[in-house]
């Protein structure tokens, strides 16, 4: 996948209704401060068109980025910030719901988990949430250069074990600093974008 334009094209709050989009989408989950921007900059070798922040669990809304006008990045809120009240919680929870109901465009869902630490409970809760729903979805381990390369592998069986991940199931360790993982992600989306066209 070449890169030939990328532009946040909608976001949507609580009481947004989702876009009609006619192209596919690929949406990323993932815990607060699990990485979900910086992996989405990457992707769209931007520096900062989905805002990072030192304050997680800023991200309130849906985000959809044009990729190439050939897809769409959908960036859900990160969850499991532990500051966030409950109610804001539970908005959270109703406005990815009604995302992974609703949209007509959803091909995949990426679920970001931290490399360095086994899953917590929101992941785990996650992760059956996005199966429920009928997908299959594919796990992006993050932070991947902040862990030893001898550990990598134990870390990667950690991650399956604990999600009681389906077999099968893709797990891509990924690093915003090196940009390792980048073109494995690369070679699923060209794939979802081919069977599209």
């Amino acid at each position: 996948m070449v890169i030939k334009s990328a532009s946040l094209e909608t976001v949507c709050g609580i009481t947004s209704k989702l876009p009609d989009n006619l192209l596919p989408e690929a949406a990323f989950a993932g815990k607060s401060n699990v990485g979900k921007s910086s992996l989405i900059n990457a992707l769209m070798n931007r520096k900062s068109l989905a805002r990072t922040s030192s304050q997680p669990g800023k991200t309130q809304t849906i985000n959809y980025y044009n990729v190439n006008n050939a897809l769409y990045f959908v960036d859900l809120p990160g969850y499991g910030y532990a500051k966030a009240n409950e109610a804001v919680k539970a908005q959270w929870g109703k406005m990815v719901e009604n995302y992974l109901h609703r949209s007509k465009q959803l091909q995949v869902v990426f679920l970001l988990i931290d490399i360095r630490h086994e899953p917590s409970e929101n992941d785990r809760i996650m992760y059956d949430w996005i199966c429920r729903n009928g997908y299959h979805p594919m796990i992006i381990a993050t932070k991947l250069d902040k862990i030893k390369r001898s550990q990598v592998q134990k870390q990667l069986k950690l991650i399956r074990t604990s999600l009681k991940a389906e077999p099968g199931t893709v797990i891509i360790p990924f690093s915003a600093e090196t940009k390792q993982g980048r073109e494995e992600i690369y070679g699923l989306l060209d794939r979802l974008v081919e069977e599209k066209s």
